[in-house]
């Protein structure tokens, strides 16, 4: 073998291996949109969306409780826009 054959032994790395590489990667990206219970990207999979998990939406009420509880709105606040709901 002289040296006009060095170097052709490896010539099957690149259509060979390649593919593989990125088929690796593309698994490994898709596991990590998709595999792990959803995704964390907003527009996918948003947990503080106005729906609960039944998919139904919040009521008001309900809203509101959450407010006063988060501390948002004070008692007084809350009672007069409880009055409100209410009416």
């Amino acid at each position: 073998m002289g040296p006009e054959h060095f170097g052709w032994g490896g010539w099957w790395v690149f259509p060979v291996v390649m593919p593989l590489i990125m088929i690796i990667f593309l698994v490994i990206f898709l596991y990590f949109v998709f595999g792990r219970g959803g995704s964390k990207l907003p527009w996918w999979n948003n947990s503080e969306g106005p729906s609960n998990q039944n998919g139904d939406s919040e009521t008001a009420m309900e809203i509101l409780k959450k407010r006063y509880a988060k501390g948002e709105i004070t008692r007084e606040e809350f009672e007069q826009i409880r009055k409100d709901l209410e009416s």
